[in-house]
């Protein structure tokens, strides 16, 4: 919870540079030579467009990933909320994100915290259970893991992902940030969205020790997210009439 707040070898009619030099020395004249390592340059030159950049498989596939634009749309009780996710910028946090909404971690899910004026948290397992005293409490299941665009696998140890407090970008009204203990290196599930620039929260504040990262910005259905602030909550700022994520599902542009 929120503590306070990676080339292919030559063909077997590829022009190679060792081609290129027997063919020179075995020429009579100079002129010969000339001629004949112009045409050679040429035709390498040609071969070279034609076969275009050497990029493997799986390291284009990486580059398109990076290029994309990655969006999550918690589907609520409430209606619809779409956010892009800052995966170029912070990649670690957003893929775990993401992760956790496409192998559906969120799915049932409530929002067991809610402050008007301050930010709507949801991510928690036990929060299926609007009346659980243990929301707010849980998190992935520890040693899981889930790889970056990068294809760099991180370990969730101890349910938890590195901090990745990389970006200097402020907790603004509509982004979406990550929740922690308090401590390193404790976020997991757990995320909250702003209501209220809240830039006390944000790590590069030196005015409190609060460390948490903004990864996404609401780009659409900030009246739902404004509604569901608005809801009648209870004891530990629980709604009464719980408000439910169905599922987050997760597309790129």
């Amino acid at each position: 919870r929120i503590a306070t707040p990676r080339a292919p070898p030559p063909g077997p009619h590829s022009w190679t540079p060792h081609h290129v030099r027997r063919c020179v020395t075995n020429c009579s004249t100079p002129w010969q030579a000339t001629s004949f390592l112009m045409l050679s340059l040429a035709t390498m030159g040609a071969l070279a467009l034609r076969a275009g950049p050497l990029v493997s498989r799986g390291a284009s596939t990486r580059l398109s990933a990076l290029q994309m634009s990655t969006f999550a749309t918690f589907k609520t009780s409430k209606g619809d909320i779409k956010a892009e996710l800052m995966m170029d910028k912070l990649p670690i946090t957003c893929s775990n994100f993401a992760d956790l909404a496409k192998t559906g971690f969120y799915d049932g899910l409530t929002f067991h915290r809610v402050i008007q004026g301050f930010m709507c948290q949801f991510g928690c397992p036990h929060s299926k259970d609007p009346k659980s005293p243990r929301a707010g409490t849980g998190g992935p299941e520890p040693g899981s893991t889930y790889t970056t665009p990068d294809g760099t696998t991180i370990t969730r140890t101890g349910g938890n992902i590195p901090d990745e407090l990389i970006e200097p970008i402020s907790n603004e009204v509509g982004t979406l940030s990550m929740a922690n203990t308090g401590m390193p290196n404790s976020g997991g599930s757990q995320i909250f969205i702003n209501t209220k620039h809240n830039a006390f929260l944000d790590y590069f504040d030196p005015s409190t020790p609060s460390k948490h990262p903004v990864f996404g910005k609401v780009v659409d259905g900030m009246d739902v997210l404004l509604a569901i602030e608005k809801v009648p909550t209870g004891q530990g700022d629980k709604p009464i009439d719980p408000v439910t994520v169905n599922t987050i599902e997760i597309s790129e542009d």
